[in-house]
C-alpha cells in the first residue's frame, strides 16, 4: 500500500487528458500540480514508549515484531480518508503511532494487551489500513503512548467445513487472499467491497462492511456466524450456530465495534459455492426515480441480481466521460440515446452469478421487469467495463488530489418511501454548503445496496480544493452531509462505519441511552480504555 495514497505503488496514473479536461471545464483544477512530499520529509513526533516497555514487548513478539522506524510509523499513521491523505501528502500526519506491533498468535495478543494496560499504552488494531472515517487515527487518549497492532501475521484459514459451507479464518487475512484460497475448493465468500484488494476480514467485521455484491450475498455481518475477540479483561468466544435463542445475539455487539472493545482475532464465516458463470450488463432508465422504483420491485419480489447499482443523472453523465473516448464519445452516446427517447437517464449495472441456467432464468426475469419501467438495454460492454474497473476508484482520487481537486465520498441508507426525499435534500445541502462561483460542485449519487424495506445512497462530491483551507472545506462538507442525513431520516453511515468522523452524531443515531449502553460495555471489557480511543463513541 502506498504510504501517501491508495494501493499498489507501481500502479500507473488513471488520469488521462480527456478526464482532466472535463474536470477543468466543470469544477476547475489547480494551476500547479501538488504531488506528495518525499517520505523522508514526513514529520513525526519522537517515540513516547519507554525503553522498558519496548524491551518487554520484544520478549513477547518474534524478531522484528516491534518497530519504531520511520516507515512503519508512517504506514500506520492513518487510514485512507480524505483528511488522512491531505495530511500525509503534505508530510504532516495528524498523529503517528509510537510503535508498531506485529503479533502472530493469540497468546501474543493477550500478552500485548496486558502489557499495554500496565504501561498505559493505547492500542489501535490495524488490518488492511483502508478506513475512510478516521477509524485508524492513532489517538492515545489519556494514555502515555499509542501502538498500532498490525494483524498481518494472523492471516490463515484454519478450517474448511464443506458440508456446512462454513470456514474459520484468522482476522488478519485479506479478503483477496481468502478468495484466492477458496477458489480451488469451488467456494466463495462473496464479499467484494471497493477495498477488496487490501481489506482484512477483521476490519470487515469491525466496521459492518458491505460489498458490491451485497444484494446477492448479503452484507458482511450476515456472513459472520461466530467469532472470537480478545479483550483486556479476557476472551469472548461466540460459536457459530445456525441459529440460537440463547439470549441477545452478542455477535451484534462486536460487529461494528471498530476495535474499541478488543481485538477480533478469529471469524467463523458462511461461504457459498462459487458461481459457474458471472455476467454483467447495463440498462438505462429514463430518470433516477424510475430506476429506484424498478430496484424496489426487484428487491421486494426477491428477483434482484447479485450486483445491482443505479446511478443518478449526474453520476451517469460523468460515468460516460470516464468510460473512455472522452467528450466525443459522450456526445455520440447522447445523440444515439436521444434518438431512442433517452436524452439523459440513470445508468444501472446488473450483475448475475450462478449456474448457466440460473443466470439465464434470472436475467430474463430482471430484464423483463426493468423494461416495464422503461429501461433501455445497453448490452454487456458497459457492465463488463464496470466490472474491470470496480476497484480502481481510489487511484483516480489520488491523481485528482495532485491536481487540486477534492473528491470525497459518504453514504447512508433509508426507507424506500423516504429515498427520493433523502437523495434530494442531501444533494442540495452539500451543493449549498460548498458552492462557490469560482468552484462549482458536482454531487453524484448511486444506489448499490438494496433491501426489501429500503436502500443505500452513496454520494461522491467533486469540487476544486480551497487551497490553504482544504480541511475546513472538508469539515463544511461533513457537517452539511451529516445534518442533512439526520434531518432526512437517514442513517449517518451504511457501511463506512463511524470512526472519528461520525462519532459526534452517534447520539442522534442511537440516542443517549444507546451511547451510555455502549460506554458501559466498554468499561466492562476495556476498563482502562486502551482500545482504539476516540472512535465510535462521542
Amino acid at each position: 500500500m502506498r504510504w501517501w495514497g491508495w494501493g499498489d505503488p507501481n500502479h500507473l496514473s488513471a488520469l488521462d487528458e480527456h478526464i482532466l479536461g472535463h474536470l477543468r471545464a466543470t469544477v476547475g483544477v489547480s494551476d500547479r500540480p501538488r504531488p506528495p512530499v518525499a517520505l523522508a520529509a514526513v514529520r513525526l513526533a519522537p517515540c513516547r514508549v519507554h525503553r522498558r516497555a519496548l524491551d518487554a514487548l520484544a520478549l513477547i513478539l518474534p524478531a522484528g515484531g516491534v518497530r519504531t522506524d520511520h516507515l512503519a510509523r508512517v504506514l500506520h499513521a492513518a487510514g485512507k480518508g480524505y483528511p488522512d491523505l491531505l495530511r500525509l501528502r503534505a508530510g504532516e500526519p495528524q498523529l503517528s503511532p509510537d510503535a508498531v506491533l506485529y503479533p502472530s498468535s493469540e497468546d501474543q495478543l493477550r500478552s500485548i494487551l496486558a502489557l499495554c494496560e500496565r504501561e498505559s499504552i493505547a492500542v489501535v488494531p490495524f488490518g488492511g489500513g483502508t478506513s475512510v472515517v478516521g477509524g485508524l487515527t492513532p489517538l492515545s487518549g489519556e494514555h502515555a503512548a499509542v501502538a498500532a497492532l498490525d494483524l498481518t501475521g494472523l492471516g490463515q484459514i484454519t478450517r474448511i467445513d464443506r458440508q456446512s459451507l462454513m470456514i474459520t479464518a484468522q482476522a488478519g487475512m485479506r479478503a483477496v487472499e481468502l478468495e484466492r484460497q477458496l477458489a480451488p475448493e469451488g467456494l466463495t465468500l462473496g464479499h467484494f467491497p471497493q477495498s477488496f484488494e487490501y481489506v482484512s476480514l477483521g476490519g470487515c467485521a469491525a466496521t459492518r462492511s458491505a460489498g458490491q455484491a451485497s444484494t446477492g450475498y448479503g452484507p458482511f455481518e450476515d456472513m459472520v456466524l461466530g467469532l472470537g475477540m480478545i479483550t483486556p479483561t479476557g476472551n469472548l468466544n461466540l460459536a457459530g450456530y445456525p441459529a440460537s435463542a440463547a439470549g441477545p445475539d452478542l455477535r451484534e455487539l462486536i460487529l461494528g465495534s471498530e476495535g474499541t472493545l478488543g481485538v477480533i482475532c478469529e471469524l467463523e464465516l458462511r461461504v457459498r459455492h462459487a458461481p459457474q458463470q458471472q455476467l454483467y450488463e447495463a440498462v438505462l432508465f429514463e430518470d433516477f426515480p424510475a430506476g429506484c422504483q424498478a430496484l424496489r420491485e426487484l428487491a421486494q419480489e426477491h428477483t434482484a441480481p447479485t450486483v445491482l447499482r443505479l446511478s443518478d443523472l449526474q453520476e451517469t453523465r460523468l460515468s460516460m466521460v470516464l468510460a473512455g473516448g472522452g467528450a466525443l464519445k459522450s456526445a455520440l452516446t447522447g445523440i444515439y440515446l436521444g434518438a431512442r427517447g433517452h436524452r439523459d437517464g440513470a445508468l444501472a449495472i446488473l450483475g448475475f452469478a450462478g449456474s448457466e441456467v440460473q443466470v439465464d432464468v434470472q436475467r430474463k426475469r430482471v430484464l423483463e421487469l426493468v423494461r416495464r419501467h422503461g429501461a433501455l438495454a445497453l448490452g454487456g460492454k458497459p457492465g463488463r467495463a464496470w466490472a474491470r474497473q470496480r476497484f480502481s476508484g481510489p487511484y483516480l482520487r489520488d491523481d485528482l488530489l495532485t491536481h487540486g481537486v477534492m473528491v470525497e465520498t459518504f453514504e447512508t441508507a433509508t426507507k424506500w418511501s423516504n429515498l427520493a426525499r433523502a437523495h434530494r435534500n442531501i444533494s442540495e445541502s452539500v451543493r449549498l454548503a460548498l458552492g462557490h462561483p469560482q468552484s462549482p460542485v458536482l454531487v453524484l449519487c448511486h444506489v448499490s445496496h438494496v433491501y426489501e424495506t429500503g436502500a443505500s445512497l452513496y454520494f461522491t462530491v467533486i469540487t476544486r480544493q480551497r487551497e490553504g483551507a482544504e480541511l475546513e472545506q472538508w469539515q463544511t462538507l461533513k457537517q452539511a452531509a451529516a445534518e442533512a442525513m439526520i434531518d432526512s431520516g437517514a442513517t449517518i453511515t451504511h457501511h463506512h462505519a463511524v470512526g472519528t468522523d461520525h462519532a459526534r452524531w452517534m447520539g442522534d443515531e442511537i440516542g443517549q441511552r444507546g451511547v451510555d449502553t455502549l460506554r458501559a460495555l466498554k468499561v466492562e471489557l476495556d476498563p482502562a480504555g486502551i482500545m482504539n480511543p476516540g472512535k465510535l463513541l462521542p
